[in-house]
């Protein structure tokens, strides 16, 4: 009788999958992300694939809250899972986000300081993705997860110098001439930020949930 409970039981492990399973979609947008901000007449179909990837996170997380409340054991507690994955996809919405705004405004050309955030939110995305499977043994891969977060948080940082000098660069170049090119590129620089707090916000998760369990 024990047995056949156990075997409907559904299992923990789902958790940590679709953790990973998300985490590649972080990975995937990014990299899009990435792409799209090279410019020129790829932009559309990068745009696209962000928002295919944004779906595709949009329906693990559905899937993972849905296990949440219907788990009778979960490897950590219900609200750090709901929180991780929220955070994961609050990331990958604000990945779409930025796209839809490349779109609104017809973008095309984006500056060298907006790339190199690019890159820093592709570096973001696969060291998340790289720190999801260290959760199944967090007791074991407690510091490669803290160094996970410090990492996250010194990039995050860079990210922010890189934001206000171009900001700086942006003002300088449109002050005198069109200021609606200065409005569209702060609010791009905005948007990519927010991308960047959204791995920090990630890191901060895990360190939380490894502080309660290690």
């Amino acid at each position: 009788m024990l047995s056949w409970f156990q075997a409907l039981m559904p299992r923990e492990e789902r958790f940590f999958d679709l953790f990973e399973r998300h985490a590649e979609t972080l990975v995937a947008g990014a990299r899009a992300l990435r792409r799209m901000l090279d410019g020129g007449e790829g932009v559309i179909g990068f745009r696209q694939e962000i928002r295919r990837q944004e779906h595709a996170a949009d329906d693990i997380t559905r899937e993972t809250l849905l296990a949440v409340r219907r788990t009778f054991i979960t490897p950590f507690d219900r609200g750090d899972i709901r929180d991780l994955i929220t955070a994961m996809d609050d990331t990958i919405d604000q990945m779409h986000q930025t796209s839809k705004v490349t779109q609104l405004y017809e973008t095309r050309d984006f500056n060298a300081s907006m790339r190199r955030i690019g890159d820093i939110i592709v570096q973001s995305s696969e060291l998340t993705r790289d720190a999801m499977p260290l959760l199944r043994a967090m007791s074991a891969n407690h510091v490669k997860l803290n160094a996970f977060s410090e990492e996250i948080t010194r990039i995050e940082d860079e990210a922010d110098a890189i934001h206000d000098e171009g900001l700086k660069e942006l003002f300088r170049a449109h002050r005198a001439g069109d200021p609606m090119a200065f409005i569209i590129g702060s609010e791009i620089y905005g948007h990519l930020e927010k991308v960047v707090d959204g791995f920090e916000d990630i890191a901060n998760r895990v360190t939380g949930i490894v502080i309660e369990h290690v």
